[in-house]
């Protein structure tokens, strides 16, 4: 038996789902801290366990034990110490998926300061806000240019900015080698004394309107995230699971760092400075992993390459989240790999919210089902329950049933502005932003903004986020429909549905598409492709707007960024 997780769970294998949902338990210590009671007692007891698989796009290949990461962060902790960070204070990261951000990631926790990953996408801009904001003390940054260019346009606006630290060979002047300071650094660290309710990690998260908020979360998240690892991912103890995400983005959180390690799992990383279907193919057959994880941007490039000189053997378990899978991609990848993706859904506010969990059958397309640790229900514009078939917003409205009763030892520490009553996997709240928290949670109701409707048989299907919902003519039309349309044709290797604005309908529904190769773009394809959604799903939802571009803009990790394509239409011509 797995001890680290049997010390957080009381149960851990179930029969099927309804006996997971109905019986899922996770105790809470008033004191956990992540890097003390897993990474640490992990060196302790397995001091040999492999918990860090390493590649990058040289093909070079890194390995770590607990007993490695152990000594690495004790030492990162120490030098940490002695730069000035305490206990409360807020640390920036940008780090890519260097073997560091583990470290110091695991040396933040340890000595109880707040850590902000930080995608290396960032421009001055964001980086002079989210520093000013947040009163960001220090910066850890990779020895990237164009970062540290936005670095130093950025850093004579950063009020409470102290330092900065750089990880790798390039160090400009005035900025500190992170990692001599780390090398130099003492092995014996004195424990620091934190409580699982102190603030731990805070993601910015961005909406359609307004500045990026600051979602923090406490030491549970961790234990959250037990459920997206071991019932969702699979991750198997002494397997080795591979999401690929960078540092910057909540998936890290998901899927390289928190509930695989509690489960016993090595954390695969393909270190990658530009994706490219090769690159990721080629990774995971030095990799190796047992389960796999990606956002669906890259589901849907490796459909239209060549696998048949690929060996996919040693995958056991592939899901996918970030944003919905189209119908076409997973019958395509079941099809050339015999593997099943199995979806999940969440934010960057919570753990695993909806999956389609081992024990349930995959319908494409659909989310799966609720996660124990929410009471996840669909809500309309009036907080009223929706019957099956009806689009509502998906909205928590306490803990899952087991989880109250199970917290112990409570600290008499509360966070000043939080969203719920203290139980893992999800948000603490928007830090320093009480108004907005109070209006996410509406008479005790967190409403996520994801619309979706329930099937007969219990399953969610995504429509989008409530300001992605178009609005045509009275119809509400999904974009994630009409993109599985889409995805259908093959001549679409990807494509974005949004809402562009016309005068006489308010908005009707425009494509973005990146063509597959061997297609041209034309008058008689946009015709074409019209027709195409006309008769895979309802009429009025075709695509009034074509438009075919070169890319689609994205986050580092894949994400499909629909707001730059509403925000371009928005502007007048």
């Amino acid at each position: 038996m797995n001890e680290i997780l049997s010390r957080y769970l009381p149960r851990i294998e179930f029969d099927s789902y309804e006996d997971f949902y109905d019986n899922y338990i996770c105790s809470m210590p008033g004191n956990f801290n992540f890097a003390y009671d897993v990474v640490d007692e992990w060196a302790r007891i397995q001091p040999y366990k492999l918990a860090l698989l390493w590649t990058d796009d040289t093909e070079e290949m890194k390995s770590f034990t607990f007993a490695e990461m152990k000594r690495l962060s004790d030492k990162a902790a120490n030098a940490l110490i002695s730069l000035g960070i305490n206990k409360g204070d807020v640390v920036k990261l940008i780090l890519k998926q260097r073997p560091g951000v583990w470290v110091l990631m695991c040396a933040l926790s340890k000595i109880g300061a707040i850590c902000i990953p930080g995608t290396y996408q960032l421009t001055a801009k964001d980086l002079e806000y989210r520093c000013n904001i947040a009163d960001v003390k220090l910066l850890i940054t990779v020895d990237d240019a164009e970062v540290l260019e936005s670095i130093l346009i950025a850093r004579p606006n950063c009020q409470k900015l102290e330092k900065i630290a750089v990880i790798g060979k390039n160090i400009p002047e005035g900025y500190l080698d992170m990692q001599a300071e780390i090398q130099k650094a003492s092995e014996v660290f004195e424990k620091v004394p934190t409580v699982t309710e102190d603030p731990m990690l805070i993601y910015f998260s961005s909406g359609t309107t307004g500045m990026p908020k600051m979602v923090i979360h406490n030491h549970s998240l961790p234990l959250g995230h037990i459920v997206t690892a071991k019932y969702w991912h699979n991750a198997e103890d002494n397997g080795v699971h591979l999401t690929q995400t960078d540092s910057g983005w909540a998936k890290f959180a998901w899927g390289k760092i928190y509930g695989q390690w509690i489960c016993g799992a090595a954390i695969g990383a393909y270190d990658t400075e530009k994706f490219t279907p090769k690159g990721m193919l080629d990774a995971i057959q030095r990799l190796r992993p047992v389960t796999f994880c990606a956002p669906a941007t890259v589901f849907r490039y490796l459909i239209k390459e060549d696998l048949s000189g690929y060996d996919f053997s040693f995958i056991k378990h592939t899901s996918v989240a970030g944003e919905p899978l189209s119908p076409e991609v997973y019958n395509k990848f079941k099809e050339l790999t015999g593997l099943e993706i199995r979806e999940g859904f969440g934010q960057s506010e919570t753990s695993v919210m909806a999956a389609v969990f081992k024990w349930l059958p995959v319908k494409p397309g659909s989310m799966g089902k609720p996660a124990p640790l929410f009471d996840l229900k669909l809500l309309d514009d009036n907080g009223t329950l929706c019957d099956e078939g009806i689009v509502g917003n998906m909205s928590i409205t306490r803990a899952g049933k087991n989880m109250y009763e199970n917290i112990t030892d409570k600290p008499e520490f509360m966070p000043p502005v939080i969203g719920n009553s203290g139980f893992p996997g999800l948000f603490r709240g928007y830090w320093r932003d009480k108004e907005v928290t109070q209006k996410a949670w509406n008479n005790g109701t967190y409403q996520t903004g994801d619309m979706a409707w329930r099937d007969d048989d219990g399953y969610l299907w995504f429509v989008g986020r409530n300001d992605d919902v178009i609005k045509c003519s009275g119809y509400r039309i999904g974009p994630f429909e009409v993109e599985s349309a889409l995805m259908e044709h093959p001549s679409v290797l990807e494509c974005a549905v949004t809402a562009a604005p016309d005068s006489m309908r308010g908005q009707v529904v425009k494509a973005t598409i990146v063509l597959a190769r061997g297609y041209d773009a034309s008058d008689e394809l946009v015709k074409e492709l019209q027709n195409h959604v006309k008769r895979v799903t309802a009429p009025y939802k075709y695509p009034r707007i074509v438009e075919f571009v070169q890319e689609l803009p994205k986050t580092i990790s894949g994400k499909i960024k629909r707001m730059d394509i509403r925000s371009k239409d928005m502007q007048p011509s």
